[in-house]
Parts: C-alpha cells; sequence; structure tokens
C-alpha cells in the first residue's frame, strides 16, 4: 500500500497537459480519496512559484493535513551531487536529481513524474538505484500518474 509519494513539478503541468491529464486528474483525485500523504519540498514550492496561477491553485487544493514538507540539506545536496558525478544524468539535470535525492531521503513509497528524460527512465532508474544502494539507501520506486493506482 503506499502511504507517501513525493511529487515532482511535472505532475502539476500534466493536470492541465492535453496529453498527460487523462491520467493525472484521476491520479490528484485518488490522492485526495486515499488519502495518501504528499511529500513537497521546498524545491517543488520555488518551481511551481514560476507557473501559471492554476497551477498554483491545484497545488493549493492539496490539504495541509496530506502534506509532509521536506527541505534541502546537505545530506539531500550531498547525493544529488552524487547522482551527477556518477554520470546518471548531467549537470544540468541537478534540479532533477535534488527531486530524487529528497525523496529517497525522506523514504518516499513512490517519486510520481511526467519528466520522462531525467526522471522516469529505465536507465535513468538504475543509475539513482545504483548510487542509492552502493551509499546504503533504499532503491526509489519512480513512475508515472498513470502507473500508480488501479483504474475501473
Amino acid at each position: 500500500m503506499i502511504k507517501s509519494e513525493y511529487l515532482d513539478t511535472s505532475v502539476f503541468g500534466g493536470y492541465f497537459d492535453e496529453e498527460f491529464s487523462e491520467d493525472t486528474i484521476p491520479f490528484f483525485e485518488r490522492i485526495i480519496d486515499e488519502r495518501i500523504t504528499v511529500i513537497v519540498s521546498e524545491l517543488l514550492e520555488d518551481e511551481l512559484s514560476g507557473a501559471p496561477d492554476f497551477v498554483k491553485e491545484l497545488f493549493v487544493e492539496i490539504s495541509n493535513e496530506s502534506i509532509q514538507y521536506v527541505n534541502v540539506t546537505d545530506e539531500v545536496e550531498k547525493l544529488a551531487e552524487t547522482y551527477v558525478n556518477e554520470k546518471v544524468v548531467g549537470l544540468t539535470s541537478y534540479a532533477d536529481c535534488t527531486h530524487i535525492a529528497l525523496a529517497t531521503i525522506n523514504k518516499a513509497d513512490i517519486l510520481t513524474s511526467w519528466n520522462f528524460k531525467h526522471i522516469v527512465n529505465i536507465d535513468r532508474i538504475r543509475g539513482y538505484n545504483s548510487v542509492n544502494l552502493k551509499l546504503g539507501y533504499p532503491i526509489l520506486e519512480i513512475r508515472t500518474p498513470k502507473e500508480i493506482f488501479k483504474y475501473d
């Protein structure tokens, strides 16, 4: 059973994107219905600060009772840097690495994203988890909203 999910910025944008909304809208409905803890980072909030108002309003709709706020710490930065140093992704993807590190260190059951280039990508997932295992962190499940819940 999923207890906590780390959401990256792409999931919020996916709600309003024609290509992804069909799966993202019910995903957000299920999060609210299932009472899943949504792990939200200061990085997500920073990235959403530049988003259109309707995207920000979606974030506000998530009940504060369902949100666990986490911060970027030295440990998070070090793990994100290790992903880059191990060439899982390049330096330009440091923010994505920070999302992965935040989810890993805060023991999210799943990181949810629509970012296929740097996050939801089998080679990247194996790379992130290889680093995690080498450093004693748990494996992180990384999925799209479409893969998370069983829809009837």
